[in-house]
């Protein structure tokens, strides 16, 4: 909120920054249909007509969105929290990045990727021991996934290197193994604006249970995914909106399989031995050709939907 009590002696002078006026004739912004000029104040300004909203209303929503800026510290970013349970990240993302044929989806980053993953060899593990229970991966990607009972590693204040996270690379046939565990699911931050806002709208605050994914390869798309093994409570109503169902590991012979092998699981490098997770899915990634005629394509749906709203 302002400090009203500032005097003019403590109150910074305004300056220009530097703009000039447009150089065109301009009509005064006397009429609604002259102030929505472009599409995002075109459907604003529609909500609020459509809404009635009051003053009262639109004040209390000016000061919600002030919290969530004052809320935002590293490496807490309620505005993009804010963003994402409002499904528009997860909108924004499945927009640029269309598939077809069999290309796997994308899904979101996620505000606690780190670039500070440790190189893993093949078959090592991710998760120090004691972080969960037992789980084996194969797929070509750097990682990152919240660990038992439920923070990532940068959320931990005595966190002292990355941990349920790291970055590999495929043998010459595209294949490799890591060990991990299996990712729980977790609750985003209800400390802040948006936690209100969505006890305010009867939501829960829970993530559905995935594992994150960054896949690179020369010449292909970059693929930001995540996986979510089935069962979890969470798939359908998942906080952010993240939840695909080609992400949602369950066809057979790609899914979370129990597997109760003592001497496997020694084999694959468990300390403890026992059971452990084994979790099968293949990536299939987009040329950037490909990718980047399909974003052409989406455009251009866009576009025509954005001429049909300014006709009518």
């Amino acid at each position: 909120m302002a400090d009203f009590n500032q005097t003019q002696d403590t109150v910074k002078p305004a300056v220009s920054n530097g703009i000039p006026p447009p150089n065109f004739p301009l009509p005064l912004p006397d009429s609604a249909e002259i102030i929505t000029a472009n599409l995002l104040l075109l459907h604003l300004h529609a909500f609020v007509r459509e809404t009635n909203l009051s003053t009262e209303e639109w004040m209390a929503a000016i000061q919600f969105l002030t919290r969530v800026g004052q809320t935002c510290i590293p490496p807490r970013q309620e505005m993009v929290l804010l963003s994402s349970v409002f499904g528009v990240t997860a909108l924004v993302g499945s927009l640029n990045n269309p598939v077809v044929g069999g290309a796997t989806e994308n899904s979101l980053l996620g505000p606690f990727h780190s670039d500070d993953a440790e190189d893993i060899e093949h078959g090592g593990s991710i998760a120090s021991e004691g972080k969960g229970e037992y789980m084996y991966l194969r797929s070509r990607l750097p990682t990152m996934y919240s660990s038992s009972p439920g923070f990532y590693d940068l959320q931990y204040t005595d966190r002292t290197r990355p941990d349920c996270r790291g970055r590999l690379h495929t043998a010459k046939d595209g294949s490799f193994g890591y060990r991990a565990i299996v990712p729980p699911p977790y609750s985003i931050p209800t400390d802040g604006p948006v936690g209100q806002l969505l006890i305010s709208q009867g939501r829960h605050n829970m993530r559905a249970s995935h594992l994150h994914m960054m896949v690179t390869a020369p010449g292909y798309r970059k693929l930001v995914t995540s996986l979510f093994p089935e069962g979890c409570d969470h798939l359908a109503s998942d906080a952010v909106f993240g939840v695909k169902q080609s992400l949602v590991v369950s066809s057979p012979g790609q899914k979370l399989e129990q597997v109760d092998d003592e001497e496997e699981a020694r084999k694959r490098g468990f300390p403890k031995g026992g059971s452990f997770k084994l979790l099968k899915r293949d990536i299939v990634l987009l040329t950037e050709e490909q990718s980047r005629l399909l974003r052409q394509h989406v455009m251009s749906d866009s576009e025509e939907s954005y001429l049909q709203v300014k006709d009518n």
